[in-house]
């Protein structure tokens, strides 16, 4: 079942888990109602809920959705383990404070059905673009916001040097070990701008996307780019946005870097990336964590 369009109330107590009973909800599996923390006052007539208990505690986050895991009984009662640790307490109402004050990025992004053997939906832009042609912006390799300097200095997971990394590290000669071989959700800087709905793609989705597609090097509205046709018909577009090192922006309209979330265990202070220019693409590429290159979202798949 895809969670993504699983949309229903949460009701927590303190000290046991209480339910909350969910029924008649419409085809597009909303739960529609007036105030996000109170009553649920149904402004769908086609949807209909009930609060078991009375309290009137009825809580989603501030668009009126809860959209962090949750379980549901074969009779349709929803329990109130938000963070997923098996338990009901005090760590989920935090957990739902955090939901109302950060609400999820809203996940209007489009993608595209390429006819993969593996299913992987992409993107049509990078994150950051809101059209295939605009680059986007430039992250280094596990942060998930752009910046104005990219080097050791100012990286995320380092004490300032290439070898003394302090997470995604294989090799003690780089840093601290952790074995830690893609990036967690919080450091994914597709799903931390796009909701928990967008990964950054695998190694071996980048590998299946080169190697199952037909690349073609085009200009679209005058930015240069490879557009990428899958075995279905269905095609991408992946502008040459260059990189960033230290406070330059490299190679613009000329080549393209495309990271992985997939780190480099050879080589921990790298992590696996796409490069692609006007005669070739390589998915086998390695760069160094600290640059800024582009992202292109894959769409998670929930089964």
């Amino acid at each position: 079942m895809n969670f993504s369009l699983l949309i229903a109330l949460l009701l927590i107590a303190m000290n046991a888990a209480a339910t909350v009973s969910v029924c008649d909800v419409t085809p597009d599996e909303n739960v529609h109602f007036n105030s996000p923390f109170r009553n649920c006052a149904i402004t769908d007539p086609e949807d209909a809920c009930i609060e078991q208990d009375q309290d009137s505690n009825l809580i989603a986050d501030g668009n009126n959705r809860l959209t962090t895991p949750i379980m549901i009984s074969q009779g349709g009662n929803i329990m109130g383990d938000v963070n997923g640790d098996g338990e009901v307490n005090i760590a989920d109402v935090n957990a739902i404070i955090n939901i109302i004050l950060n609400p999820a990025p809203a996940d209007d992004h489009e993608w595209v059905d390429l006819g993969l053997p593996s299913g992987t939906l992409w993107a049509t832009c990078n994150v950051g673009a809101s059209v295939p042609e605009q680059y986007g912006d430039y992250f280094a390799w596990g942060e998930t916001t752009p910046k104005e300097y990219y080097d050791f200095s100012t990286y995320k997971w380092c004490n300032g040097t290439w070898n003394s990394l302090t997470k995604y590290c294989s090799d003690s000669f780089w840093g601290t070990v952790d074995n830690k071989r893609e990036l967690d959700s919080e450091d994914d800087a597709a799903s931390a701008n796009w909701g928990s709905s967008w990964r950054m793609p695998s190694a071996d989705q980048m590998k299946e996307l080169c190697r199952s597609c037909t690349w073609q090097w085009i200009q679209r509205n005058g930015v240069n780019g490879q557009q990428v046709t899958g075995p279905n018909g269905n095609n991408i577009f992946l502008p040459v946005a260059g990189l960033r090192g230290e406070g330059s922006l490299l190679q613009a309209g000329v080549c393209g870097y495309y990271w992985s979330r997939t780190v480099n265990t050879a080589d921990p202070d790298g992590a696996c990336c796409l490069f692609l220019d006007s005669n070739s693409m390589d998915d086998a590429g390695s760069g160094n964590r600290i640059a800024g290159f582009s992202v292109r979202a894959v769409r998670v798949l929930f089964h």
